[in-house]
């Protein structure tokens, strides 16, 4: 659980196209968005914030977001695919993590892994 979280992004176009597919399956909309950034959450409650960002790369951060179900988390990793991102772990159980984990990853198009799980 978070409140809100920003993360810099170098293309806001290929940003939101990426999180508006990813975060579909997951019940989470675009809120907002101006020339300078986005947001994304339940309808009317923004917590993840894009900002266009043209300096450095930035070193990548993790943002892991709530599932309701183990299809919402396959879907969100198809989806992520097909909208510019990369593989980083299909959806499946990771009983590293612990017996009931279940999830899914996938490095958006600014090198941050984002991961749909449920417990």
């Amino acid at each position: 659980m978070y409140d809100h979280i920003g993360l810099r992004v170098k293309s806001l176009d290929a940003s939101v196209r990426f999180y508006t597919a990813a975060l579909a399956p997951l019940g989470f909309v675009l809120c907002s968005r101006d020339d300078s950034g986005a947001g994304f959450g339940p309808k009317g409650e923004p917590a993840l914030w894009l900002h266009l960002h043209k300096g450095r790369a930035n070193g990548g951060a993790h943002v892991a977001f709530r599932a309701p179900d183990h299809d919402a988390i396959a879907k969100f990793h198809s989806e992520g695919l097909k909208a510019g991102g990369r593989d980083n772990g299909g959806a499946g159980p990771r009983a590293d993590y612990s017996p009931t984990y279940y999830a899914a990853f996938l490095i958006d198009p600014d090198g941050n892994n984002v991961e749909a799980v449920s417990t």
